[in-house]
């Protein structure tokens, strides 16, 4: 069965966005495993109204934190402890997307980052990324990371505006595959949302590379 798990090189670049149209084209399931900050709407909400999917493919977080900051601290000013031994990909029975929190060094706990449980996970990656001013330097370092822990990169979404040379040059000196660029959309709705994946995400390159 297919599994991504989304991540970003910074927080706040659309990977949530990016997450909610994979899931609906993929007609599967969505995991976000620890949601930081609760007073607005969380990711698992916003990925259930942008998908459009049935509740139910959307599945509980393994800890809700109050406080929107780096895990480890908002478990810390919640009095809660995180085990990330325990966090372990849900078993479904139709495609599955898991999005991480910020980008792959964001604290878990006093002593693991994120992409110490991706390593242990070793389930295939997309790489969230801007297309603006700073994204190759971020892209390139994200990749390094993933590529130090042995962490398998499926590819590349870009996000935002098309900047060809930067894309181009991520693409060549990070030896990674491109699979798309979602565009800005204003309005964001599901309708927009999801002809965009269409015409910029080939499903199949998606469907291929896992076979």
């Amino acid at each position: 069965m297919m599994r991504f798990v989304v991540t970003g090189t910074d927080t706040g670049i659309g990977k949530t966005v990016f997450s909610a149209a994979l899931a609906a084209a993929l007609d599967g399931f969505y995991w976000k495993p620890v949601q930081s900050g609760l007073d607005e709407e969380t990711d698992s909400q916003v990925v259930c109204r942008l998908s459009r999917l049935p509740p139910g493919r959307i599945l509980p977080e393994a800890y809700k934190l109050k406080t929107a900051a780096s895990p480890h601290l908002a478990a810390r000013l919640d009095s809660v402890e995180i085990v990330s031994e325990t966090l372990t990909p849900p078993v479904t029975d139709a495609p599955l997307v898991i999005e991480g929190a910020g980008g792959l060094l964001v604290p878990l706990t006093e002593g693991q980052v994120f992409a110490d449980v991706f390593a242990r996970w070793r389930i295939p990656v997309i790489l969230c990324a801007r297309t603006g001013l700073g994204t190759i330097n971020h892209t390139l370092l994200s990749l390094e990371a993933l590529r130090s822990r042995s962490i398998p990169v499926f590819g590349i979404a870009f996000i935002g505006e098309e900047v060809t040379e930067t894309q181009r040059i991520i693409a060549a000196m990070g030896s990674v595959q491109v699979l798309g660029r979602l565009p800005p959309l204003d309005p964001l709705t599901p309708e927009r949302l999801q002809h965009a994946f269409r015409d910029h995400f080939p499903l199949s390159s998606f469907q291929e590379r896992t076979a």
